[in-house]
């Protein structure tokens, strides 16, 4: 009999948690935001005891027993002390899981019509809907239509020329710029990979613009970092709006448990979530992706090979394309050296000037000096001092434009640094271009151009987890739309069973199950595959919920056991349970676990009334099995 054990911590809140250093803590050193959870029916009493306090009060989330307060540090203590506080927490930071330094990359764009990009036939897509390549979605073929995506993001930039058709069914802003708006670009190159329409410009997402989006915008236009209470702020929204499932490249190092429970609440109620695993290339959690309740998504590369930046835990589920993704963004930044009839592409230097130049070639070597280059476009190898330092010589000595080419293969991107700016323009190019123009092309003129028009329907290819974030959920709507009538967990499921494996055998620490496959699972889901339902056990699961005893003691161990019948009433094996217990304080604590040959899987709960209280405590389980409809089952027992 298999044993799912609950280990339970009573978080206790002190100093030394505040002086971490995080933005809520530091930004007003005697005010600190905090969550602070309450014992059912005590809300109007808290209230008026952070009142009292000077608190300044951020969201009320009623289904969580919880406020979000800034309040002076020093009440912290006496707070923790009212009977009625069951518990205070941070209101961590998360962040963008867009890849800060971003790996040199090739993109090969189609002129002539559309680019599908290299992730969206790795994920089977286009075995779904476009089976015979022809362009065109295949008559009654799966597209992810009738789901639901909400991204939890920047924003989007409707008016992208890639997302007419699409249906939008509107957003929010939690922040000043409007959700319809993107000056980070994230959200933008999110939604691209999850529902580009399928046109005959730009790219096409895993969905063919078929997929409904709800946006929740969450970053400002600078992609600056919001709070885990924005977060869950969020998901309440993305539930109010109907989303299926709720995709977010984003996390944070730190786990709150009243965010935890807020995620787990909602998947009880039968919303996927879908998170970024992070891109410390660590084994650190990042959280929501690391709650039991949200599916955490590793990044690999083309060749199907885990990106380095990307976590590897025991968290992480599933793996999808996340280097190099060709996707939409809401600008058009050109920038490029055209010598001898021949264009060489560039990035912008960040913080030098824009516009452009021209003038003859020369040869700064390292431009670790100032030279005498009055009107000259100067080549200049990366290394030995910083961009800035070479472009203000390059400046100094007359230069009308530096290019910085690489010292190894590849491009990179760079800047002068906070602070720093040029009037003069500064491009990075390959090592391979800039060898080539110093071998071959100096004295020959260079005109220069680097100009960023925004908005505008651009495409970049960048990566991260974040990049891959959108391919799961992508590929999620397109089989929840085979298949409307099962249950975020059929679908996860169906998702981990005919992930394709790779790296150690069965699930591993660096791609999960594997990388995620759209036409498997659908094939999974008919009993087609081989690894799928078998049609002779279609049909209801029931679930039957029992305790050992009907009522406990503080320090007693609860046995929980769950037990899954088909129609017949035979045993089911290998069933997923997921049960929620919610505690007489209203605490939500969750496990899940698999049933054994005669349908069953016991869980254990040790009893703390002092932090769970007493009363009623109810237990709710969830059974799921591909090829079965899914059944719930319930019961309740006291603690005295």
């Amino acid at each position: 009999m298999k044993r799912k054990w609950f280990v339970l911590f009573f978080f206790v809140l002190g100093a030394m948690l505040f002086g971490l250093g995080t933005p809520s803590a530091t930004a007003a050193a005697s005010r600190v935001r905090v969550w602070v959870v309450f014992q059912p029916g005590m809300k109007q009493e808290i209230a008026r005891t952070l009142q009292k306090s000077g608190a300044q009060f951020h969201y009320t989330f009623d289904r969580l027993n919880a406020f979000v307060v800034t309040v002076p540090e020093q009440a912290l203590q006496g707070l923790q002390h009212h009977p009625g506080v069951v518990e205070i927490e941070e209101d961590a930071p998360r962040y963008l899981l867009r890849r800060s330094a971003i790996q040199p990359y090739t993109v090969t764009m189609n002129t002539s019509g559309q680019t599908v990009p290299y992730g969206v036939d790795m994920v089977q897509a286009r075995d779904v809907w476009d089976a015979d390549r022809d362009g065109i979605v295949d008559s009654g073929a799966p597209t992810g239509s009738g789901i639901t995506v909400c991204i939890v993001d920047t924003g989007l930039y409707v008016d992208h020329e890639d997302f007419a058709g699409v249906n939008i069914l509107g957003g929010y802003s939690q922040v000043g710029d409007p959700w319809y708006e993107d000056g980070a670009g994230h959200g933008t190159h999110v939604a691209g990979t999850v529902a580009a329409a399928n046109n005959d410009i730009g790219v096409v997402g895993v969905t063919p613009g078929t997929v409904s989006l709800y946006i929740v915008k969450v970053f400002d236009n600078n992609g600056n970092w919001t709070l885990s209470s924005d977060l869950v702020d969020a998901i309440n929204r993305c539930a109010d709006a109907g989303a299926h499932i709720v995709s977010m490249s984003l996390g944070g190092s730190r786990k709150v448990k009243t965010e935890e429970r807020a995620f787990q609440n909602l998947y009880n109620e039968g919303i996927l979530f879908v998170a970024a695993a992070g891109n410390d290339g660590t084994s650190d959690y990042s959280y929501p992706a690391s709650y039991d309740s949200v599916i955490s998504v590793a990044a690999v590369d083309s060749s199907e090979t885990v990106a380095d930046f990307s976590q590897k835990n025991d968290q992480v589920e599933l793996a999808a394309p996340g280097v190099d993704v060709l996707s939409t963004i809401p600008w058009v930044d050109v920038n490029e050296v055209t010598v001898d009839g021949v264009t060489y592409s560039g990035h912008h230097i960040e913080n030098s000037a824009r516009g452009t130049a021209s003038g003859p070639l020369v040869d700064g070597g390292l431009c670790d000096t100032v030279g005498d280059w009055s009107g000259a476009v100067v080549l200049c190898e990366r290394g030995n001092i910083t961009f800035y330092e070479k472009v203000s010589n390059v400046e100094s000595g007359g230069g009308v434009a530096a290019l910085i080419y690489n010292n190894e293969p590849g491009n990179f991107y760079g800047t002068l640094g906070d602070g720093n700016a040029s009037s003069i323009i500064a491009l990075s190019l390959s090592q391979e271009d800039g060898q080539y123009l110093v071998t071959n092309k100096l004295g020959f003129t260079a005109d220069v151009v680097s100009n960023l028009t925004k908005p505008a329907s651009g495409y970049e290819a960048w990566s991260g987890t974040s990049m891959a974030t959108p391919h799961v959920s992508a590929v999620a709507a397109l089989v929840w739309s085979a298949y409307p009538g099962l249950t975020n967990v059929d679908i996860r499921n169906a998702l981990d069973a005919t992930a394709k494996d790779l790296g150690e055998p069965g699930r591993d620490p660096a791609y999960g199950y594997g990388l995620v496959q759209a036409y498997d699972a659908i094939q999974y889901l008919s009993g087609s595959d081989d690894g799928g339902g078998d049609d002779s056990n279609s049909g209801a699961l029931h679930v039957i919920v029992t305790t050992d005893k009907a009522a406990y003691t503080h320090r007693e161990t609860v046995y929980i056991t769950v037990t899954v019948t088909d129609d017949n009433g035979a045993a089911v094996q290998d069933a997923t349970v997921d049960i929620t217990i919610t505690t007489a304080s209203g605490n939500v604590l969750s496990a899940n676990g698999t049933t054994d040959a005669n349908g069953q899987v016991t869980f254990t709960y040790r009893v703390n009334a002092y932090r769970d209280g007493t009363g009623t405590y109810t237990v709710d389980a969830a059974a799921s099995k591909a090829g079965y409809t899914s059944g719930n089952g319930s019961t309740t027992f006291e603690v005295q």
